[in-house]
């Protein structure tokens, strides 16, 4: 193993079979392009089936595309079923897709676009999956948070979650990462007993990817003109996804990040996120409001402690 580690890293993944959301573009479509390199079955996951077919076009290997729409939990119910009915089980789920700081939309179930896609979408489709997860050894959720999630304003605002009476976008961004991380804890927390499934974390530090599209026009020309001086490549960025993923030492509840100066670029190695976002009391409070929302009960037979 080299100090650093790189792509050329992962181990062989013949077998396996890695299910990578928003896997048509930045860091989805770089961690599937990897997965698949190393002999993994990947299946992109995306809201677009035609630029999906593109993507897997583009990347040599056993890639497959499946429709799944994360702003609409019908959708996601819908792909579920459709991968039950193609796989007999699932080695990686890499909770990869997301949107930040768009204008205040609404996804169609009525919930906040950022929260209601990065955390509620992922916690409903790992939900319906994990049956498929559980029996494989070594099976791994990996759920893509941002280093936001340390910003000042970040915290679930459990009195407006959908931002109903006023509407932050970059507070929304940081709601929904800090979302992802609590997912993360309570999760490997309710797995422990079982043995075979862990779930783990990762950030892209600043990747330049299409994610960005959607910042203020007045910060648009300090954005280009930084921009390049500041973030690291999609294929940079997407490598704690892929070290999460696929490096043998990976423990359950383990987060990873960039390991340079503020954690924006480098090579991936373990981090510590926000004090918060370890708050137990705050991750059950989530997962039950989660579980409220979407109507989705996961099949974990211990209760979590």
């Amino acid at each position: 193993m080299t100090e650093k580690w790189t792509e050329r890293d992962i181990p062989d993944q013949t077998g396996r079979v890695a299910l990578v959301t928003g896997a048509n573009t930045g860091l989805g479509f770089e961690t599937a392009r990897a997965l698949a390199a190393r002999g993994a079955s990947v299946v992109l996951a995306v809201r677009d089936v035609e630029k999906g077919k593109k993507a897997a076009a583009r990347i040599a290997g056993d890639v497959s595309v499946q429709a799944l729409d994360l702003t609409s939990l019908d959708s996601v119910r819908e792909a579920a079923a459709e991968l039950h009915t193609k796989h007999a089980s699932i080695d990686l789920l890499i909770n990869n897709a997301g949107v930040m700081i768009p204008p205040k939309q609404t996804t169609r179930d009525g919930f906040e676009l950022q929260f209601g896609t990065n955390h509620l979408g992922h916690f409903a489709l790992t939900g319906l999956l994990l049956d498929l997860l559980l029996p494989v050894p070594g099976s791994r959720v990996v759920t893509v948070s941002s280093i936001a999630h340390r910003t000042g304003g970040a915290a679930i605002h459990f009195d407006d979650l959908q931002w109903d009476r006023s509407y932050d976008r970059g507070a929304a961004y940081a709601q929904s990462k800090l979302a992802n991380l609590l997912f993360t804890y309570e999760l490997q927390r309710r797995l422990v007993p079982l043995g075979t499934t862990i779930s783990v974390a990762a950030h892209p530090g600043l990747a330049s990817t299409e994610l960005v599209r959607n910042i203020p026009a007045a910060f648009r020309p300090i954005a280009s003109a930084i921009g390049p001086l500041l973030t690291q490549s999609a294929a940079q960025g997407a490598l704690p996804s892929m070290r999460a993923a696929t490096d043998p030492a990976v423990l359950g509840g383990q987060y990873y990040g960039p390991d340079g100066r503020g954690e924006t670029r480098g090579n991936p190695r373990v981090v510590a996120s926000s004090p918060q976002s370890y708050d137990e009391t705050l991750q059950q409070r989530l997962w039950t409001v989660s579980e409220e929302l979407t109507g989705v009960q996961f099949p974990v037979a211990v209760a979590a402690s």
